[in-house]
């Protein structure tokens, strides 16, 4: 029992320092490398100005990106497993992530002015995939292979108005928004990472606030509810909160698909199922994850760039693969 306690005490110290070493290999690495000393001298000022606009402009705004992007899709993993007592949910594969994108399209093509009207038509379009993903599961008594059909039928649905939406974008900024959709950091706006910041950390508050409701509820409704738990309240809360966040990270970076099966998955394994220690720690590997996944997509074909949620899906694909035959072994 002692030991068990240490390794997650241990951990507790090792995700934080995995995150920094992910942080510092990410600024370090690119088309032009940067060693050690180069950024601590673009840090301090005593760089050359190239190195210094590469690291303040261009690598860390981009890596402060990735860390809320991963952090939120970790957490909002995290959180659709323990509502839905799925181990296979992920905003991804329900769909969700899915209709946070046809939302946020709707609103370019729409060419909605106001500088929130794209968070918001991704957050409209999330809650509302979500919503219809979690009556059909439920109306089924939420099997696994009933909610991940409903979750791919929902997420066919979206991407069939998606193309339609994309058929009526003019041809210039087509290209860009396919690759935003592909899942893409480059050409994020950076300018809305503080209100991202601040809405992300509302929405995980709420989540960490009710995590006690997600233990009773990966218990059962039933046993929920005779615990005394507002079983309809608590689930709404944190269906909107997981929303919100997966709709806030479509927003800034597109779509990026498995972080939040593969990162809750792996968390579990090491700290156990209680959400007051996973979903902060599924938030610490989530960020991390996705900066390593992002230096993947910057190197590999320098000074091209992969879309980033292409190298979540060659991970996180053979990894759900391995989950599903491994959950119908047990079953």
């Amino acid at each position: 029992m002692r030991r068990q306690v240490s390794l997650r005490w241990s951990w507790w110290l090792l995700l934080p320092l995995i995150l920094f070493l992910s942080l510092i290999l990410s600024l370090s690495f690119g088309a032009m490398p940067l060693p050690l000393s180069a950024l601590w001298k673009a840090i301090v000022g005593t760089s050359d100005e190239t190195a210094r606009t590469i690291l303040l402009e261009i690598r860390l705004p981009r890596a402060l990106l990735a860390i809320l992007v991963g952090a939120s899709l970790g957490t909002a993993g995290g959180a659709f497993q323990g509502v839905l007592r799925n181990p296979l949910a992920d905003p991804y594969l329900l769909g969700v992530s899915g209709g946070a994108a046809l939302g946020a399209v709707t609103a370019l093509a729409l060419g909605l002015p106001f500088a929130w009207a794209l968070p918001l038509a991704a957050f409209i379009g999330a809650l509302g995939a979500l919503g219809m993903v979690y009556l059909v599961a439920h109306a089924h008594r939420g099997s696994t292979h009933t909610l991940i059909l409903s979750g791919v039928m929902i997420g066919s649905l979206a991407s069939s108005l998606l193309l339609f939406l994309l058929w009526t974008v003019p041809a210039d900024p087509m290209r860009s928004v396919l690759f935003w959709l592909m899942g893409n950091l480059g050409t994020a706006d950076t300018d809305w990472l503080p209100l991202g910041t601040l809405f992300t950390a509302a929405a995980f508050f709420v989540l960490w606030c009710q995590a006690p409701a997600l233990d009773l509820l990966t218990q059962g409704e039933e046993t929920a509810a005779d615990l005394g738990l507002a079983v309809g309240r608590s689930r709404l809360l944190l269906l909107t909160a997981a929303g919100a966040l997966t709709a806030m990270a479509v927003a800034l970076a597109g779509l990026v698909g498995f972080v939040g099966l593969v990162v809750p998955h792996v968390v579990r394994l090491l700290l156990g199922p209680a959400h007051r220690r996973l979903l902060p720690a599924s938030a610490l590997l989530g960020a991390s994850f996705l900066l390593l996944s992002d230096l993947v997509a910057r190197i590999v074909l320098a000074p091209a760039e992969i879309p980033i949620g292409v190298v979540t899906a060659m991970i996180g694909a053979p990894f759900f693969l391995y989950l599903l035959r491994r959950k119908e072994g047990r079953g």
